[in-house]
């Protein structure tokens, strides 16, 4: 490792030391290799290019598809005190030439590029002229055609190694399994570059998934009143409407709530971003369908409530919570109605049929983690070709292990309904026949005669709702492709339909998930663990609610977002360590020589003001 990398980490960015394994990505990118970095959102990927396009010779060149994401960054680096800029469409044409002038002047020394910017003529001529230290392609998944953030413009970025053959590249992604890192290597031309793959594990998040029961929205209001009030988080939902009418809802409950989907105005969805970003306990409520392109780190929570389309886009946007490393958590409710519905999308989409395939198997896997009785997070990692030894003990299978009964018999009845009513029916009509139910439309179809007619009492309509759910996501059934929610047995049905394979599923639980939480050992908040963890006194509170005061008010009077005055790690261990020079204060984690100069007599009067 360069020395010169270490002192920029240490003076610039305020880190002693690097984790693996970017202390090893640096080295390469510095000796002119190429990479892919596969890093888990929160895990430090910026810094992989940051510091050796500090290192080397001329300017680092970032591909970052997200506008307000490269805006975020570039406000954070003008802090730390490295000459950072971005060319995109939300800039002024006057702004835009005073960046290009300056990039020219080789007064840059990273500068940040929209893919469409980038693959201009004008912009690519303008690359032929300084030199340049290095090209950084951010969210390389998005070049995937079967990923869930495809970007078309990415698939054209194999032309920089045509173009500056001797400028060495890296791809950085915290999203990829195996066949989208094929596609990436491929399709940038990377079949030279050195493989990175850290951890995709994100200890501090706690996953917490459960099937919707009653007004799913009244339990969400529930946990972010009882473990994040005041603090900010996102909630996903399917649709447009659902995200409106939710963030209203939501307001008027207290909640303060902005909504944020495609259906916005570029303006609305603007200002509603630089909200979440720049003020403290604001809810964000998104379209799955739609990036939010965030790097705030202090999200304290992820709540879905609607199923996400892949276990890649769960992981991607639960990993926006906990950025800091602080605990956070991801919530979600979903039903069999998410499921019908995404199917349906998929069966009217325009893709064609091998990419339709694509999306019916990762669909089934986010399915398969919901209703697994294992250890989540170990499920989760799987699926990224990561094994953890040991269930985790921070999901809710691990703190809260579900119940599971012998479905056999059950199930058999359940296929069988599927099988005699013609395999074209919904889920509410099929419970109708098991219950008996005397009803119009069973007797005109004669299905008031068949064998399965009132077989099943041994469950209520939403136990044995409950059943067909489960068997969908084991791919015992499917749902028709027709777009009517109708039901068919799959080959993967046969065993347990003949009685050769036993089918246990989880038990169907009557207390509402947030409750069961509540009740289950170990499951405090978020703020709550932060709390036991940092800061053991009520003066050690005042004294965290007073830097975090004082950090809005800074980030107030400069126009940034308060966590590029300081990370809310940074100001815990203020609280913890107390220190009392400026020196001590500057061998904390996150605070560089020039955070230090600009804002340390302020953070030191305040911390010593407050000394127990």
């Amino acid at each position: 490792m360069p020395d010169q990398a270490l002192h920029i980490l240490r003076s610039v960015f305020g880190y002693d030391q690097f984790r693996p394994p970017q202390d090893e990505v640096v080295a390469h990118l510095v000796a002119g290799g190429d990479s892919l970095v596969l890093m888990p959102t929160g895990g430090g990927k910026s810094l992989c290019y940051q510091i050796p396009a500090l290192v080397r010779f001329g300017t680092g060149i970032v591909v970052s598809p997200l506008i307000a994401l490269m805006q975020d960054q570039v406000a954070a680096l003008l802090q730390a005190g490295v000459r950072a800029a971005f060319l995109n469409s939300s800039q002024r044409a006057d702004e835009s030439r005073r960046v290009e002038a300056q990039f020219r002047a080789g007064e840059l020394d990273l500068l940040y590029l929209a893919p469409e910017r980038l693959l201009l003529d004008r912009t690519l001529e303008m690359l032929d002229g300084p030199p340049l230290a290095l090209f950084a392609i951010d969210e390389a998944h998005c070049v995937s055609q079967w990923g869930h953030d495809f970007r078309p413009e990415y698939l054209q970025l194999a032309v920089l190694r045509e173009r500056f053959p001797g400028v060495p590249r890296i791809a950085l992604t915290a999203t990829a399994d195996e066949r989208t890192r094929a596609e990436i290597v491929d399709k940038l031309s990377l079949t030279d570059a050195r493989l990175f793959i850290s951890s995709f594990d994100r200890p501090n998040i706690r996953y917490r998934i459960h099937e919707g029961q009653g007004n799913v929205r009244e339990q969400l209001l529930r946990f972010i009143r009882d473990e994040h009030p005041g603090e900010a988080g996102i909630v996903y939902c399917l649709s447009r409407q659902k995200t409106a009418d939710l963030a209203e809802w939501l307001t008027e409950k207290g909640v303060p709530a902005l909504p944020y989907h495609a259906g916005l105005s570029n303006d609305v969805r603007a200002r509603h971003q630089a909200r979440f970003i720049g003020e403290e306990g604001l809810v964000m409520v998104a379209t799955i369908a739609f990036g939010m392109g965030i790097d705030k780190p202090n999200v304290r929570f992820v709540a879905h409530l609607s199923l996400p389309k892949s276990v890649e886009a769960y992981y991607q946007e639960t990993g926006r919570a906990g950025r800091d490393g602080l605990p956070a958590d991801a919530w979600m409710s979903y039903g069999l109605q998410d499921v019908i519905m995404l199917r349906q999308m998929l069966a009217e989409s325009g893709a064609g049929e091998a990419h339709k395939r694509v999306e019916r198997h990762k669909l089934d896997a986010m399915l398969g983690l919901c209703e697994l009785t294992g250890c989540r997070r170990q499920a989760l990692l799987a699926y990224f070709g990561e094994t953890l030894p040991q269930p985790c003990g921070n999901c809710d299978t691990c703190l809260n292990p579900p119940e599971t009964w012998d479905a056999s018999v059950v199930a058999q009845k359940a296929l069988s309904c599927v099988h005699r009513t013609g395999q074209r029916f919904g889920v509410m009509y099929l419970v109708d026949v098991l219950l008996g139910k005397d009803d119009e439309r069973i007797r005109r179809f004669g299905h008031d005669r068949i064998s399965t007619f009132g077989i099943g009492a041994e469950l209520d309509a939403k136990g044995w709702r409950g059943v067909f759910r489960q068997l969908i996501a084991r791919g015992l059934l499917a749902v028709d492709v027709d777009g009517h929610g109708g039901l068919h047995l799959t080959d993967a049905c046969r065993p347990v339909l003949k009685g050769e394979e036993p089918l246990w599923l989880r038990r169907e639980s009557a207390a509402p998930a947030a409750k069961r939480a509540r009740a289950g050992k170990a499951a405090k908040s978020p703020a709550a663990r932060i709390a036991a963890a940092d800061f053991s006194s009520p003066e050690d509170q005042e004294l965290w609610t007073a830097l975090r005061a004082l950090r809005m008010e800074l980030a107030r009077a400069q126009n940034v977002p308060p966590y590029v005055i300081f990370h809310d790690a940074t100001l815990a261990e203020m609280v913890r360590r107390r220190p009392r020079t400026l020196e001590e204060l500057g061998a904390l984690s996150g605070i560089g020589e020039r955070k230090l100069a600009a804002f340390g007599e302020q953070f030191l009067a305040l911390v010593q003001a407050h000394h127990a």
